[in-house]
């Protein structure tokens, strides 16, 4: 299919429930959209795909009635409508799940699915009521695993993101748009929001799906739009176009592999950072290497200890017990600054909480760590800053830009220049890749390859089975904040997700249901730590097709 193919190629037949024709969007004259046709049936789950900056969230924001359109159409239900707020949206059966939780932690999953519509009794909201009915909906969509009288700030990530998507069917949707779901899940909870969405589809709800995840585009989606820079590109049936071409399609350029071969000549040297029998309140008896030119990926499932450990050795939660050596000799890492003065590194997971001061131009977020914890040599080591800016191929108008109006994989491009100008021996990685595009994604693997080809030594944090598989020179698997084992480069997602989960281990205390589509309630998500000032599921739906393109 060519960028002339009409909009609606979807497998769901009948007519689309939502109509967009020619939609336009300019921002202080920089026109973000232009001439987006789209077609969404009920029933169906429409991707919507491209790189970041491609105008996927300003379309989405367009249909929440977040924005108005500058040109062109939209019509529901074969009328033309116009939202002049996510309330009339939501009011017409339009709903969305943004990918930043709009969840208040301390209220209840009824109260929170309910928020700002409470049932009514003589002028006092019916908790009975309110109670009843969100139980009554969860058990129509199968969700026995969450209770109305659950304390939102006690469910994990998926328990959460399930909740934003209750709130949406609760308000009676027909179309429900979702922005990346599955960013903040681990693999194992994805499974959980691939049930819900099939329970939708099966009730006919349509679903406009966002995900940077090729293998979720090509399990879930009956069809996939794609934008490039603004422009619709084409609409085609998911089953009519391979992952090989759906990216050469949104980043419009041929890759060669989708992770980089690591370079022969790079073999690990001396030992950078060293872990004995470190252990805090969260994890314990941890023992691990790292090597100057080597990744060491840390895998495991949400809750496993992974941070923790990034935590422990940066000083954020410092360890209680054990050693850290750099470089052979023990140290005391008790704060972040401590450790960039050592040499060390973080990105963390999250990369607006913790990592940007997003109301601060691009050029002051790449000197935060510098000005916050190496006074003495910053100036010099500032004048890096433009020469890494440009090496990461960072797209911007002017240094002077606000981070906040970046691109997701822009933004993580500034977060790895401000530690990059500090020019640590020792990088911990956690969650890199996290919601950004295919192309920023290739940009971060790349810097990974040229830092250890310098002997940077690269701890490696991933929910992403495949990532750690084609990156690692050595995996290490977390399971309950203690390691549950080492596996060598080239290891597959199943025994690394056997080892994490205690498939196979007799002993007494491990129970493992691999089948149960319900995540456990208690495994609360920890909140974020600030670190510096400023801070595979299982049953594809297209099993068919070539779906290797994150796999390889």
């Amino acid at each position: 299919m060519t960028a002339s193919t009409a909009a609606g190629g979807a497998s769901a037949t009948g007519a689309p429930i939502l109509q967009l024709r020619g939609i336009g969007k300019v921002f202080f004259g920089n026109s973000v959209l232009r001439g987006i046709d789209l077609d969404v049936r009920p029933g169906e789950v429409h991707a919507l795909v491209g790189e970041n900056g491609a105008g996927k969230s300003t379309l989405m924001k367009i249909i929440a009635g977040v924005h108005k359109p500058d040109s062109g159409t939209m019509e529901l239900d074969g009328k033309p409508v116009a939202f002049a707020s996510p309330l009339a949206a939501q009011a017409a059966g339009v709903s969305t799940v943004f990918q930043e939780f709009n969840l208040l932690p301390e209220r209840t999953v009824a109260e929170n699915v309910y928020l700002g519509r409470e049932p009514r009794r003589l002028g006092i909201v019916d908790a009975g009521r309110m109670a009843r009915d969100t139980d009554a909906l969860l058990a129509d969509l199968g969700l026995h695993g969450l209770a109305s009288w659950m304390r939102v700030g006690s469910l994990s990530v998926a328990e959460q993101q399930i909740v934003e998507i209750v709130k949406a069917v609760s308000c009676d949707a027909r179309i429900i748009s979702m922005d990346e779901p599955t960013a903040a899940l681990a693999d194992q909870e994805v499974e959980l929001l691939y049930a819900l969405v099939e329970q939708l589809r099966a009730r006919g709800v349509a679903i406009l799906y966002v995900s940077h995840r090729l293998k979720e585009i090509f399990d879930l989606c009956d069809t996939i739009t794609v934008l490039k820079d603004g422009d619709f590109v084409l609409t085609t049936a998911t089953a009519d176009i391979t992952p090989d071409r759906l990216v050469r399609t949104m980043v419009g350029r041929e890759f060669a592999g989708y992770y980089p071969d690591k370079d022969p000549g790079t073999v690990p040297g001396a030992v950078k950072l060293a872990l004995e029998g470190a252990g805090n309140t969260q994890v314990d008896g941890i023992d691990l290497e790292v090597r100057a030119g080597e990744i060491v990926a840390l895998a495991g499932l949400q809750g496993s200890g992974r941070t923790e450990i990034a935590h422990g050795v940066f000083g954020v939660a410092p360890f209680t017990r054990g050693t850290i050596l750099l470089d052979g000799k023990p140290v005391t890492v008790s704060s972040a600054r401590e450790a960039v003065r050592k040499g060390l590194a973080l990105v963390t997971e999250d990369r607006k909480a913790e990592g940007l001061a997003l109301e601060q131009s691009i050029s002051a977020n790449a000197r935060l760590v510098l000005d916050s914890v190496t006074p003495g040599s910053s100036d010099r080591r500032a004048k890096a800053i433009p020469g890494i800016l440009s090496s990461l191929d960072l797209v911007s108008r002017s240094k002077d830009a606000e981070v906040q109006y970046l691109s997701g994989g822009n933004q993580q491009k500034v977060v790895l220049a401000k530690w990059l100008v500090t020019d640590p021996s020792v990088i911990v990685l956690d969650e890199p890749t996290r919601g950004i595009d295919v192309g920023a994604k290739r940009a971060v693997y790349d810097l990974m390859r040229t830092l250890t080809a310098r002997g940077v030594a690269i701890l490696l944090i991933s929910s992403e089975l495949p990532e750690v598989v084609a990156m690692a020179d050595r995996i290490l698997v977390m399971r309950d904040g203690r390691l549950a084992g080492e596996l060598p480069a080239g290891s597959d997602e199943e025994t690394i997700m056997a080892m994490a989960t205690g498939a196979g281990d007799t002993s007494e205390h491990v129970e493992v249901d691999l089948s149960a589509l319900d995540v456990p309630v208690g495994n609360a998500a920890r909140a974020p730590q600030s670190v510096l000032p400023g801070g595979e599921p299982a049953s594809p739906r297209h099993a068919q097709r070539d779906t290797t393109q994150e796999d390889q």
